[in-house]
């Protein structure tokens, strides 16, 4: 599931090539937080790629909400 996650966060990245120096920032607007700015558009989804992997253990282990995406839901339950 976490996998089908990380694919679908990707799915939803957008990319811009910066004027100022000529490398490409990417982003995933669901997940604010989660960026990368590398010198190749390659490098730039690699890069992201670890970033968002990064974001999602740091709010589990902080126990923050992550966003549903594509109806894939990793909120923690605590079970009774």
């Amino acid at each position: 599931m976490l996998t089908e996650y990380v694919q679908a966060a990707m799915c939803r990245a957008q990319y811009e090539k910066l004027e100022d120096d000529g490398t490409y920032f990417g982003s995933i607007p669901d997940c604010q937080g989660a960026w990368a700015n590398e010198a190749t558009l390659e490098a730039c989804r690699a890069e992201l790629q670890s970033a968002l992997e990064d974001w999602i253990l740091y709010r589990v282990s902080k126990n923050l909400s992550l966003p549903i995406i594509n109806g894939l839901d990793l909120t923690i339950r605590e079970v009774v």
